[in-house]
């Protein structure tokens, strides 16, 4: 796909498709927010929820985006506090309650403007706004663009765990725009590779290898910059998109995107989230690929390979000495993937393989194993 952007310079787009949505994944993607939001949600009033570092960058540039093409339509912004310590419950009523003070109606689209933190929230308040209205989400993190912005789950985070209450709500949209990742600081662009490496142990081994190959230049000073970049999204959200459509609301073989994510919540949690979402991940895909192993379940070196390629990404990839693994055995208990008391884990086969555990995608693992791969 083709579109045409502010100035003489074309831009050139991909579209992903998934149920009910697109994807659309290029460089300067960003300037055809306006287009987009006009044929997916053509819409009255239009809701940038950000945070206080993204705003300041795009916020402007979204606004502008719109109006050349909705000149007529009113644009608010909502500003939040950045980090995931702020995806709560009181921060989604309050942004509801500004919606309403700002007159908006359900002939409003939400834009959810940032990264995984502003896409779960923004969503979660457009799920549950007037009973639903439509979310585009303008993902600006490495993380967010192959994963969160991707699926429609959003969520706010509890006192017991991540992502406890939230809502399935497919976006009208997703734009991502790889330029916005030249803002990111080193760490945060790291993080966003866990969910890479992810996508290809859980689904493609020829991407794995690529992305083995690629990743400790991609993750360097200057990597954001790197036009692999753009390929490497694609990617990412071809993989995600093909699960989701079998699966939408992760009844089956969706589930194996959880991949890391019982053992990585439990680990960002028991941080305080002083771990980044996509660094708890990674040493979460590391400890479950040791437990695979453990179980029998997974071809020998199949963790050593996830370690080294997190560790390519200068990701973390062993369990953080000074926590207490019976902290973190604990709060996997409350888990959205518990089931009848027994915490679940979607473990691989091999690189490019899960395990289906006959059609269930997901094993449930006893307590003593998972301490055994913690301590």
């Amino acid at each position: 796909m083709t579109g045409a952007p502010s100035g003489n310079a074309t831009v050139e787009l991909r579209t992903i498709s998934l149920p009910g949505y697109d994807v659309t994944v290029g460089r300067g993607a960003l300037a055809m927010a306006g287009a987009i939001a006009a044929t997916t949600t053509r819409a009255h009033h239009y809701a940038i929820v950000s945070d206080e570092h993204v705003a300041p960058l795009y916020a402007q540039r979204v606004r502008d985006a719109v109006a050349r093409v909705l000149p007529d339509a009113k644009l608010t912004l909502l500003l939040v506090p950045a980090g995931e310590e702020h995806k709560t419950r009181e921060l989604w009523a309050q942004l509801t309650d500004q919606l309403l003070a700002s007159g908006a109606g359900r002939d409003t689209t939400v834009i959810a403007l940032g990264g995984g933190v502003i896409g779960d929230l923004a969503g979660f308040v457009a799920a549950t706004y007037m009973r639903g209205i439509p979310v585009v989400q303008l993902p600006t993190t490495l993380l967010a663009m192959v994963d969160a912005s991707v699926g429609g789950k959003t969520a706010v985070d509890t006192p017991a765990g991540k992502n406890l209450v939230g809502a399935f709500h497919p976006p009208a949209a997703v734009i991502a725009d790889p330029d916005t990742l030249g803002t990111l600081t080193l760490r945060e662009l790291r993080a966003g590779f866990a969910e890479v490496v992810k996508h290809g142990v859980v689904a493609d081994a020829v991407y794995f290898a690529n992305v083995e190959a690629a990743v400790p230049r991609l993750a360097a000073e200057r990597g954001a910059g790197d036009a692999a970049l753009v390929e490497i999204v694609a990617r990412s959200v071809e993989i995600k998109a093909s699960v989701v459509a079998a699966d939408e609301r992760e009844n089956g073989q969706r589930k194996i995107l959880n991949f890391g994510h019982t053992l990585g919540h439990a680990i960002e949690l028991v941080s305080g989230y002083r771990l980044l979402h996509g660094e708890a991940v990674a040493i979460g895909m590391a400890l479950e690929a040791r437990l695979a192993e453990r179980l029998g379940i997974a071809a020998g070196g199949t963790a050593a390979r996830v370690v080294a390629a997190l560790e390519a990404a200068m990701l973390p990839a062993t369990f953080p000495h000074r926590m207490d693994p019976r902290d973190v055995l604990e709060a996997t208990r409350a888990d959205k993937k518990a089931r009848g008391g027994a915490v679940e884990y979607a473990l691989p086969v091999r690189i490019g393989e899960m395990s289906a555990q006959a059609g269930r995608w997901s094993v449930a693992v006893p307590d003593e194993d998972v301490l055994a791969v913690l301590d």
